[in-house]
This record gives structure tokens, sequence and C-alpha cells, in this order.
């Protein structure tokens, strides 16, 4: 099974499950997961949109905890209930509703949180390596509607970005890093924003969290620039790393695979993902995207 087809029928049999009312939950987001705010208590569900998600779910967990025990600002599972829950081949995770009472984050915010990130020691269990590319490889082989033509370029990309990323020579030490650290991924909570989304936690290069948002700067509609003060915060300019370009074409290519396993069932980002998928085949560094909405 790839993707998610009925993600409202999923979130009622997990509701059922731990004794929560889905009845008008409101889908916030439907990229690599569904994501629905229950109308009836402070939680949020987020159901595993493809394979590759659900294979990592059991590891967002265990971070999610441990980001907590280290008292990281970052969304708290639900407690007192045993995750993940999975029903019927799907996978899902319940956390605490943070409501978005503070003011936006900003690049800073992330670059401060970044640092905290990127200061733990070794968790008590195993991270995945730090390797994209073979989740970009299966989003790609699960892809709903795609023609072959078009797979055949994307796992092409992937192998020209993989033989470049391993004779790339990194500037910062490696550790734990969050994977997909961008200010869409920051919840202005009551006491300052939280970060969010751990299905990328791996240790790797510390570089490649700093690329999400200096790849937003270039490349989304963004009105604000928010790699600038990420930088200042962090004390490092991943733009002004001579392997910033290879970054930049990977992450670039997780933006246009990351949603290739739920095109089908949710058809409203088709337009995007095609406008995206356009200019990256066609060498176009320039046009600008916009959000999955």
């Amino acid at each position: 099974m790839g993707g998610l087809d009925r993600p409202q029928e999923v979130l009622a049999e997990v509701c059922a499950v731990v004794g929560l009312d889905p009845s008008g939950a409101h889908l916030l987001k439907f990229t690599n997961n569904a994501a629905f705010r229950l109308a009836t208590a402070p939680v949020v569900a987020r159901i595993a949109g493809s394979r590759a998600v659900r294979e990592r779910i059991m590891t967002v967990v265990q971070v999610a905890r441990w980001f907590a025990e280290n008292g990281i600002p970052a969304a708290r599972l639900m407690d007192g209930i045993e995750q993940p829950i999975r029903i019927g081949g799907h996978a899902a995770t319940l956390w605490e509703y943070v409501p978005s009472t503070g003011p936006p984050p900003t690049g800073g915010d992330l670059g401060h949180i970044l640092r905290r990130i990127h200061a733990l020691p070794q968790p008590p269990f195993d991270l995945p390596k730090w390797d994209p590319i073979p989740r970009f490889r299966t989003r790609i082989n699960d892809a709903e509607g795609l023609p072959s033509a078009d797979r055949e370029w994307l796992l092409e990309r992937c192998d020209e970005i993989s033989d470049e990323l391993a004779h790339l020579d990194f500037a910062l030490e490696p550790g734990v890093v969050h994977g997909d650290p961008f200010l869409g991924n920051l919840i202005s909570g009551r006491d300052g924003p939280v970060i969010c989304d751990f299905d990328g936690v791996s240790h790797g290069p510390r570089e490649w969290d700093l690329t999400p948002v200096a790849v937003g700067k270039l490349r989304m509609d963004y009105v604000t620039d928010a790699h600038t003060p990420l930088a200042d915060s962090y004390g490092f300019d991943i733009m002004g790393w001579p392997g910033f370009a290879t970054l930049r074409r990977l992450r670039e290519l997780q933006l246009v695979t990351s949603v290739l396993p739920v095109l089908r069932s949710n058809p409203r980002i088709r337009r995007q993902w095609e406008h995206r998928y356009r200019t990256l085949r066609s060498g176009d560094l320039y046009t600008r995207w916009s959000t999955y909405r």
C-alpha cells in the first residue's frame, strides 16, 4: 500500500481506538502526513501518508519523547496513549495542540532551536543515518499515476545527486539533524516557537538543516527573508559554503518528490506539483514555487 486514500475514515478509526471524537475535525495539511486538528479536544492527529513515512514513525515517537526529556521547544505527544497507533496498514500519532498565540516565528527563532538540537548528544536509541535519496526513490516508486518517462528522469536525478553527495567535503561536525526545518514547521506557541515534524530526524551533516530556509529564499514565493536572520542566529551561512549548490539540488528534488505518493488522493496539490516538476526538469533556477495547499 502506498498512499492514503481516505484520511477521514482512518482518522475515525484512530479516534475510536483511543476514545476521542473525530466529528468536526479540521484538515490542517495533507502532504507527507494528513494532519487533523480535532474540534472536540486539544489534539492534532497525524496519519502517515506514504510507505516511507510509515516506516519511520517509531523513530518519530522516540525523537518526540527524547526532545521532551531534553527540554527542546518542540511539539509533544499526547500522554497516556501507546504510540504509534496502527490500524489496517495505516499508522498515526496524536499530539498536544499548540495554539498559535505568539508572534510569527522568525528565521532567528529557527536558528536558535537548531543550535539546541545540534548540541544534543547521541540519543539512547538508534537514529537512522541521514540518507534521503532512498526515501526519494521509494516515493517515486510509490507515485500515483506518474508517467514512466517522468519516473525514469526523477530516478536518474537521484543517481546524479547521490554521486555528488558522496564527494562533498562538509564544513560542520555531523550529528543529530532535524531533517526538514523551515518556518512552516515552527508553531508560534504562547511561550515561544516550537518545532514539529520529526519524520526526517537522523544522524548526518548539520549543513542539511540550514539548507531548507536558504532554498526557500531562492526558490519559494515567500515575502520575508528568513535565511539571513537564521544564519546570523546559528552562526554559519550555508549559502557561502561551496557544497550548497548540491544541497540545493537535493532539497528541490525533495520538494518535488515528497508528495508523489498522495498525488491521486490529494488532487489539490497536483497543479503546484506539475509547476515544480516542469521548472526542475528544465533546469530553471529562478521561477518561484508556492507552498502545497
